[in-house]
């Protein structure tokens, strides 16, 4: 129980009226979980300053990320109007190129076989 005792009454001057029974299990309670908190809130601290570094570590990469998928998009870009290009000429051209390159793979195969 905290009893309250007046200085003039016969209690020493450097404990503001409170006996030293009470009060000082209140106070030394009181420190504990001051610096249990002190403890907590510094570890909290720490992580979000780790996670603040690793956010912008993150950032970092992905905007590097952003940058390599816009110029592979301008390559393939520049890829598809070359076919575009390529498919706009004439139908009977390509047909031919077509012919000769499988008569060609056909002469090979066949050198190949008549070698063995």
């Amino acid at each position: 129980l905290l009893t309250l005792v007046f200085i003039g009454d016969g209690a020493p001057a450097g404990n503001y009226g409170y006996t030293n029974s009470g009060y000082s299990v209140y106070e030394e309670e009181n420190e504990r979980l001051t610096e249990s908190l002190r403890t907590k809130v510094s570890a909290i601290k720490s992580l979000s300053i780790e996670i603040g570094t690793e956010v912008k570590n993150q950032n970092k990469m992905l905007s590097e990320m952003d940058n390599d998928f816009d110029s592979a998009g301008g390559l393939l870009g520049a890829t598809m109007g070359r076919l575009r290009t390529l498919s706009r000429g004439s139908q009977t051209k390509l047909l031919c190129y077509m012919m000769l390159f499988s008569l060609f793979v056909f002469f090979v195969i066949y050198w190949i076989i008549k070698l063995r």
